[in-house]
């Protein structure tokens, strides 16, 4: 976990993905740092716990770097929209600002799908793992909330595993979620971008899109 706060700045809270690190933000947590904002990048265990119980873990650490700033923001890639957007619906701050998704499977990845049946997925993604697929009931969806915040959504539409996007991917994608399946009803803004879920937090147009998103409340000229 990196973080820092201050009286009366803007802070923005950062979540990985399920197979990743806070290290994999640290390019865009630098270029938030430097624009201004103070960052907690958080390392949570993505591997071995169900999206609920993430949000519960990490729940009082947000809660005390929220209560050390004016407003908060959060930044995620893949999954973490998903840990965030529990989080919101269950601990929301009051100061809650603006929220920007790279790449989330708001509507699950057939990659998922796929691969579930596999003693060896369900072993390395753990709980988590199984709540990315397509099917989604009444209880994920009160799990998430419904959204009523301001939300920026980048989608990648260039793939690093082209045999996966042709064979399991129905339409544009960026190699483990489709277009499509990245909007949420609620949303304030979607964007598509060349970009591949692996790398899309490295890539400086999402940085820069992310950036006036949470200056502005909208994408930049896309």
């Amino acid at each position: 976990m990196s973080g820092t706060s201050a009286d009366g700045t803007e802070g923005v809270l950062l979540l990985h993905g399920i197979a990743r690190r806070a290290a994999s933000l640290r390019p865009l947590e630098r270029r938030l740092t430097r624009a201004g904002y103070v960052t907690l990048n958080l390392d949570y265990p993505a591997r071995r716990l169900g999206l609920a119980d993430i949000a519960e873990a990490i729940a009082p650490t947000v809660a005390a770097f929220g209560e050390d700033v004016t407003r908060l923001h959060i930044v995620t890639h893949s999954m973490g929209g998903l840990v965030a957007r529990v989080l919101l619906a269950r601990r929301r701050p009051d100061n809650l600002g603006r929220v920007v998704m790279l790449g989330p499977p708001n509507g699950g990845s057939e990659i998922a799908d796929a691969l579930h049946r596999f003693a060896a997925y369900r072993r390395f993604f753990g709980p988590a793992g199984a709540e990315l697929g397509t099917e989604r009931g009444a209880a994920q969806a009160r799990l998430f909330g419904r959204v009523d915040y301001p939300l920026g959504i980048i989608a990648g539409s260039r793939s690093l595993y082209p045999l996966a996007s042709l064979l399991l991917l129905p339409g544009p994608n960026d190699g483990r979620v489709t277009v499509t399946r990245t909007r949420l009803d609620g949303m304030t803004g979607h964007i598509v971008l060349p970009a591949a879920h692996p790398t899309m937090m490295w890539n400086r147009c999402a940085a820069a899109e992310t950036l006036h998103f949470l200056r502005e409340g909208r994408f930049g000229g896309r």
